[in-house]
């Protein structure tokens, strides 16, 4: 099939000036993509107009309706026109474009919405009466009188009527209004200390009053850590508010904020991670970037990190004015902003510790199912059948009654001890078989209280407790003063021998190894100049490459652990992540892929019997090394169950 070539053309080409409709229209397709910029734009007006509460409302994902309705400063009756002008604004005189501490500063949302809906500004500023100016289509109305206690309220009905085509292209209500609800969530993380109410009007009489609340986040109180915590609590969850380590960390003049959940609290997706600019919510590769190589020690490829993270700095170290939607940043030193996401998150993850994540505990709780209500199930799984409770009793006893104790024969058990069993006490009347097959666990003697006068720690008060018993020859169960512990041996002296080789690796460097012949690799010389530029970090991780001419590559130096590798394709791979996010964690990752295989090898094995001291000693250096409480893929080394909810599950309290 030949297509015409649309360079070619019969006649001179006639520059002509656009009108201002069109003119609007075009800055419409780029400053609102869909409902949820509206929203967006709207709402930063309100918060620039110093609101302590911003009341949003839509129909049918704001497709037929926007109203945001604020508490700020309002706006005077001869500025609404000047208001809905283009490029009229009060944040900036035009004097310095870097210079900016406003979410907008462009003045283009209000007459972009204009032309592309039918808007209605009403506005009351102090000492001023109320007044309202409408727009349609890019036609403007005349400023009449109207009723309003205080502030603005903006309403965009029927977006996109004047450009129809755009319609076709939003997707389903429930996508853009799930779409909007994520605007004003990272907007009310932005602004703990104001309130926030987003209602769904889709259906409602009047497109009003009757709307349903689907979001509401009240004003917090506090310094910036407490009200931030908060806020993430009620938008994120307590789950996440429980397991999020406070960050706060400076480098040359960028400070960061925050909060970054425990490795243990990771999510499937990259669902979780917030990140501001000077108060700006932010979707920038280079910062969340820095997130994933932040956490890339302590997560497996397939888990992501979940962290709310504010970078603040002199408004001249970051151009904001790169993106119509100002969704991306430009920081005049990147490496400043990347180095100071990743030391601070790993400094705050190594103080964290052997500190493992409460939804740990919260799966184990929930591994324990009751019996079913019916009570056909039998107290000891598929032995045997379950006596029938006394007529009018409860279908679940959590204590046992007299009329079912019996006296029954002792056993043996491991430590020369005799005791009476579970099993052996029902047996006698349940017909249940004999299980008098050994124990399948070992426990160790309770250690005495230490002597008074003595300043050793008695081991239930440390944090992992005491060893009192190891099962299935692979988990350690600990004693605490709130609990218990149970900790997988393999996984966590796994990653107390890694943290081990990391150490030595950091302190002693990464041995190289000379090729006999240098391996030389053909580039293009942009792809060559960029690996060029890493040369010195990756000679640090023991690869080392010189220029050869032209786009050629000389591989010298391969680190010795790595042993024979294709050098072609790991370098290639390297200058994919550089291209892609200006830092490559690939060579990084392939030595510490060895470091990790070596740890699991020189770590203790599952089916291995220990001693009390063994044990003991294992929870005291897992209560010392950084990252102990996951393993060298992310997973849990150890469960703690509260007191509690031990009592919880047999129904004590």
């Amino acid at each position: 099939m030949q297509r015409p070539d649309p360079h070619i053309l019969d006649s001179q080409p006639v520059i002509r000036q656009l009108d201002d409709a069109a003119i609007n229209r075009i800055a419409a397709g780029e400053v609102v993509e869909r409902p949820a910029s509206a929203v967006k734009e709207l709402v930063e007006n309100a918060l620039d107009a110093g609101a302590t509460r911003i009341d949003v409302t839509v129909a049918d994902g704001g497709k037929t309706l926007i109203r945001v309705a604020d508490d700020g400063c309002g706006i005077t009756p001869e500025a609404l026109p000047l208001a809905l002008s283009r490029h009229a604004t009060s944040k900036i005189d035009g004097t310095d474009l870097l210079n900016i501490h406003s979410f907008g500063f462009r003045g283009e949302a209000l007459p972009s919405l204009g032309a592309v809906g039918r808007l209605s500004l009403t506005s009351r500023a102090k000492g001023h009466d109320a007044a309202e100016l409408r727009v349609s289509g890019g036609q403007l109305g005349e400023v009449k009188p109207a009723a309003l206690n205080k502030g603005t309220v903006v309403e965009l009905r029927d977006l996109f009527y004047a450009t129809p085509a755009r319609l076709k292209f939003l997707r389903t209500d429930r996508a853009e209004m799930q779409a909007v609800s994520d605007v004003i969530k990272r907007l009310a993380m932005a602004e703990p200390h104001v309130g926030f109410t987003l209602r769904d009007a889709s259906g409602a009489s009047g497109k009003g009053g009757d709307a349903r609340v689907t979001f509401r986040a009240d004003p917090e109180t506090g310094d910036l850590f407490d009200a931030l915590h908060g806020r993430l609590a009620s938008i994120l969850g307590r789950e996440f508010a429980e397991n999020a380590l406070a960050i706060d960390a400076t480098r040359d003049g960028i400070r960061m904020t925050g909060y970054a959940a425990l490795p243990t609290y990771s999510r499937g997706a990259a669902v979780a991670q917030f990140l501001f600019v000077n108060g700006r919510p932010v979707k920038d590769k280079l910062l969340t970037g820095a997130l994933r190589a932040a956490y890339f020690d302590f997560l497996s490829r397939d888990r992501h990190p979940a962290a709310a993270l504010f970078l603040d700095c002199d408004p001249h170290l970051v151009d904001v004015n790169v993106h119509p939607a100002k969704s991306e940043v430009r920081f005049r030193d990147p490496g400043t902003a990347r180095g100071l996401i990743v030391s601070g998150l790993r400094h705050a993850l190594a103080e964290a510790g052997h500190r493992a994540s409460t939804t740990v505990a919260g799966a184990t709780l929930g591994a324990f199912r009751p019996e079913p209500a019916g009570g056909s199930a039998s107290p000891m799984g598929a032995l045997g059948p379950a006596p029938q409770a006394p007529e009018g009793s409860a279908n679940r006893v959590y204590q046992y009654d007299s009329q079912y104790r019996r006296e029954a024969p002792v056993r043996p058990t491991f430590g020369g001890q005799r005791e009476a069993g579970f099993a052996e006490t029902l047996a006698p009347d349940w017909g249940l078989p004999s299980l008098d097959t050994g124990p399948s666990a070992r426990f160790e003697p309770v250690v005495e209280d230490l002597p008074q006068g003595t300043n050793e720690t008695p081991l239930e008060e440390h944090p992992l407790g005491a060893a009192r018993a190891q099962l299935h020859e692979n988990y350690i169960v600990a004693q605490t003063t709130r609990g218990m512990v149970v900790v997988d041996q393999h996984a966590a002296h796994e990653r107390l021998v890694y943290e081990k080789l990391k150490r030595q690796m950091a302190e002693n460097g990464v041995a190289a190894q000379a090729l006999l012949i240098p391996e030389i690799i053909e580039l293009s010389q942009g792809d060559a100049q960029r690996l060029l530029d890493a040369a010195d970090d990756l000679a640090r991780m023991g690869l080392v490459i010189e220029p050869f001419g032209g786009g050629a590559i000389a591989v010298r130096e391969t680190p010795a652990i790595l042993g024979e590798i294709n050098a072609e394709a790991l370098l290639r791979d390297v200058l994919d992540e550089l291209t892609d996010q200006d830092d490559s964690l690939t060579l990084q990752a392939r030595i510490e892929a060895i470091l990790s295989r070596v740890a699991c090898h020189g770590s203790i094995r599952s089916g291995r019997r220990m001693q009390v001291a063994e044990m003991n000693e294992l929870l005291r250096q897992m209560e010392a090394t950084p990252h102990s409480g996951q393993c060298n893929h992310g997973r849990p080394t150890y469960v703690e169950l509260k007191l509690s909810d031990i009592e919880r599950l047999f129904g004590r309290t």
